[in-house]
């Protein structure tokens, strides 16, 4: 174990670096609800759950062949596992589930979770150990990303959210295992082993699916699979997991507090909706968890 620094709150160039490739990851995640949203519109959810994780699965083996990687180690592969399980597998069928019965505002209200979950289960299987400062700045900054959501009108709880409380907690815990592989190998490479190997997961039910149901979709739903496909089940996620290794899983994951604000920003831009004076406030609300929490003391395997 590394001894951490003389000066504890110093934030060094790698951890900087991780919190932007944390950040450029929050962007890439951030339309995916609103494409899940557009994707089940036509497709069946469990067509958009498995479809992206297999689209996907065929980028990641080309790439992984291309650039003629080993095989993973057996324990390695054991811990892609866990990642396929919960980010390329879990996550996509259960969120496609819930956006099929809840708009995607509603979905940000549980998602507004996911930094916090990722915090704690990096907590619990490693040996991050964040402050009191940090844990604090993490409790306020998801609070007003579920008060904004509420106060935005974005509706009370339904019973999809269950669905989507599933989702957060797997993803939580992917997201802190793919960060731990991610100090062994290149992040691309464990996002990319864990959509190999969940594609013999999911072929024959996919299948079974598309039997019943059919591929006649509209444009926007393909296009919204295409984005889930290419940016938020494979590219988003090597910036994503580089943050969580080089900048600490509990602190780079607290750049997901924005993403509902990012979301929110898309759609200004894109459908010419004003965002309130409400969203900017708590906007700058949880940058300043942000900033608190990436500059709070963590007792840490890793060079601070």
């Amino acid at each position: 174990m590394k001894a951490a620094s003389a000066h504890p709150n110093r934030v060094s160039p790698r951890t900087s670096n991780g919190i932007w490739f944390g950040l450029l990851g929050t962007l890439c995640f951030s339309l995916t609800l609103p494409a899940t949203r557009l994707a089940v519109s036509s497709f069946d959810p469990l067509i958009v759950g498995m479809g992206r994780t297999a689209i996907a699965s065929c980028f990641a083996g080309i790439a992984l062949f291309m650039m003629r990687q080993p095989l993973p180690t057996g324990g390695q592969l054991r811990r892609i596992l866990l990642v396929a399980l919960t980010v390329t597998i879990g996550f996509p069928n259960l969120s496609s589930w819930a956006m099929q019965r809840v708009d995607a505002s509603h979905g940000a209200v549980v998602l507004g979770l996911l930094p916090l979950g990722t915090a704690i289960a990096s907590y619990l299987r490693s040996d991050e150990r964040p402050s009191i400062a940090f844990w604090c700045a993490s409790f306020i900054g998801s609070a007003t990303v579920i008060v904004f959501a509420l106060s935005s009108g974005f509706g009370k709880l339904q019973s999809a959210h269950v669905a989507l409380f599933g989702a957060v907690t797997l993803c939580s815990f992917g997201y802190a295992e793919g960060a731990s592989l991610s100090r062994e190998m290149e992040g691309w490479q464990v996002i990319s082993w864990s959509l190999v190997i969940s594609f013999p997961l999911i072929a024959i039910p996919l299948f079974l699916v598309v039997k019943d149901h059919g591929l006649v979709a509209t444009w926007d739903s393909w296009a919204g699979l295409a984005y889930l496909s290419s940016i938020s089940s494979f590219l988003g996620f090597f910036a994503w997991y580089r943050g969580l290794a080089e900048g600490g899983t509990a602190r780079v994951s607290q750049c997901q507090l924005l993403q509902p604000f990012f979301t929110l920003s898309f759609v200004a831009f894109f459908f010419s909706e004003k965002v309130s004076i409400t969203a900017l406030i708590s906007a700058a609300v949880v940058a300043g968890s942000i900033f608190v929490s990436r500059r709070s003391p963590m007792n840490e395997g890793q060079i601070l």
